[in-house]
């Protein structure tokens, strides 16, 4: 089997067994949220979004949907679940706000629960996981080494992409959802690829590195077995990314997503004010601002909190220079 194939099946196998045992449960939605699916299905994401990038990007892009659509269902309950829990514990939300969220919560679960019998994930029809496999199984798969190559290239245009969305915006966002969690999501792949590759990309420990860079490399960042590229046993070819610059993307991904949900904060309080009370939007926002509090930042600060970091990481080539080459096993 193809490494590439080979991958595909290590998560496939993992969300099969998930989704046999959710099968079982009286909510089989609930019960694939409260089990970690979004895991296995962001690397099945992963590795479709790359090797459309590489190959057979008709058949990719079509297997890169159904896992999207699966992952995108389990991340809207993880976002009105997140901030329902968090708004029960704090008796300065009003009770109409967190009970508006725990509505959404189980609205989320039940289409969840549609979605995986309508697209034959479970249930008397339960063929996706096969099909999916059937089209892998056509694919044209490339040797180790052009395997390597191409997920090299990928990552060169990915970088590019994502300078490229920032230069656009000139860096100015005013959006949280379209600018700030958007570009979050861009370089998010970055780190997920490695774990959906199964040890073809290692770090390389650079010597001299820049002084800046030493700001990124915290405790919580270089600690975090996130931040541990799997075994590369069984591998012969490499991509190669610098160490201190893959922690300071770690660290950038973890710095806009306290900003992200920071700002989404907000948002969220101010969507349930205008769905259990008269309120236009203008008034719903400064009802929001009311119920956060001082310690809450504007969505504007939020938004210019996020130009100033991101800036700064462009400003230091540290995405230009996340790529330290390729490496083989002589054999």
């Amino acid at each position: 089997m193809k490494n590439g194939l080979a991958r595909f099946d290590f998560f496939l196998n993992q969300l099969q067994a998930l989704l046999d045992r959710s099968s079982k449960q009286k909510n089989p939605g609930l019960w694939l949220y409260q089990n970690n699916a979004r895991t296995p299905l962001f690397m099945l994401e992963g590795l479709a979004k790359l090797y459309a990038g590489i190959h057979n990007k008709k058949k990719f892009t079509k297997i890169k949907a159904h896992f999207k659509l699966l992952e995108d269902a389990l991340g809207q309950i993880d976002y009105y679940d997140a901030f329902a829990k968090e708004f029960a514990a704090n008796k300065k939300i009003p009770k109409n706000i967190t009970g508006y969220l725990q509505a959404q919560t189980r609205e989320k679960i039940q289409s969840l629960n549609e979605l995986l019998t309508e697209k034959e994930w479970i249930g008397s029809e339960k063929t996706r996981v096969q099909k999916v496999r059937k089209k892998l199984s056509k694919a044209d798969w490339e040797n180790e080494k052009e395997d390597v190559e191409g997920i090299h290239m990928f990552y060169v245009n990915s970088i590019n992409s994502i300078l490229e969305f920032s230069n656009q915006k000139n860096f100015h966002f005013d959006n949280v959802e379209k600018d700030l969690h958007e570009l979050r999501r861009m370089i998010r792949w970055l780190s997920i690829y490695p774990q959906a590759l199964k040890g073809c990309i290692q770090l390389r420990q650079t010597k001299n590195a820049p002084k800046y860079l030493a700001k990124y490399l915290t405790k919580d960042i270089t600690g975090s077995p996130y931040n541990v590229m799997p075994d590369a046993a069984g591998c012969n070819y490499f991509l190669l990314l610098d160490k201190d610059r893959f922690y300071a993307l770690s660290w950038m991904i973890s710095e806009l997503g306290k900003l992200k949900d920071n700002g989404l904060r907000l948002e969220i309080i101010k969507e349930a004010v205008m769905q259990t009370s008269s309120l236009k939007e203008k008034a719903a926002m400064a009802k929001a601002k009311q119920i956060c509090g001082r310690g809450q930042l504007t969505v504007q600060q939020v938004l210019d909190k996020a130009e100033e970091l991101f800036k700064t990481y462009c400003k230091e080539k540290d995405l230009e220079t996340l790529l330290s080459g390729t490496a083989s096993i002589k054999k």
